[in-house]
């Protein structure tokens, strides 16, 4: 019996230092210090999620942060609750037009559009601003509401140090591509589609 698990153990150290040279390495070859440019799209469920995870940790180690939220802003969710009653140093503007298939208005929606986009820009040129989180964003290049190579130029152009996070389905090849890291959140199952009603402190 001492045999076998000193055989497993002897197998699993090996598995692991094997891991740990590969991890090691990865790292060692990762020479550039920089901002980065994120883009979480996908069907799934928790790319805002996730992109508020980041903000969190960023706020952890003291850095400036600046949200701006597209498409969402009728309906108060969790998260802008929690930063505009405890986060007051985080710079925080939403569209505030709801879903674009609620307002059922273009013309509104692109007026809205540009205006919020005109608050995140200063963000995007402010060295100042170590993660700017644009959320949804994608949807405006999707509906064509805004510039789509006047969104690419403004993330490509930003100060070197700052991270930005885009999320939203879609985005595009061209937004694609200036990205550093893509994530794709996958729709495997979701409570809704089964009639569970969304839930305050999970879904908003």
């Amino acid at each position: 019996m001492t045999s076998e698990v000193d055989s497993k153990q002897a197998k699993h150290k090996a598995a692991m230092q094997k891991q740990k040279a590969a991890v090691d390495a990865s790292i060692k070859a990762a020479e550039t210090e920089r901002g980065v440019a994120v883009l979480l799209t996908g069907s799934g469920k928790g790319k805002t999620s996730s992109a508020f995870g980041m903000v969190m940790r960023a706020l952890g180690y003291g850095q400036r942060v600046g949200v701006v939220q597209f498409i969402k802003g009728v309906q108060l969710s969790g998260e802008e609750i929690y930063l505009r009653e405890h986060c007051p140093q985080v710079a925080f503007y939403q569209m505030g037009t709801g879903f674009t298939w609620d307002t059922q208005d273009r013309s509104g929606d692109i007026a809205a559009a540009r205006e919020t986009w005109a608050r995140a820009l200063p963000m995007l040129s402010d060295a100042s601003f170590d993660l700017v989180v644009l959320d949804e964003l994608t949807y405006m290049i999707a509906y064509d509401y805004l510039d789509e190579q006047e969104i690419i130029d403004a993330i490509a152009q930003r100060p070197e140090n700052q991270s930005v996070v885009v999320t939203g389905r879609g985005g595009g090849a061209a937004l694609q591509e200036i990205m550093d890291t893509v994530s794709e959140i996958k729709d495997v199952k979701h409570a809704y589609k089964a009639g569970i009603m969304a839930r305050k402190g999970v879904d908003y």
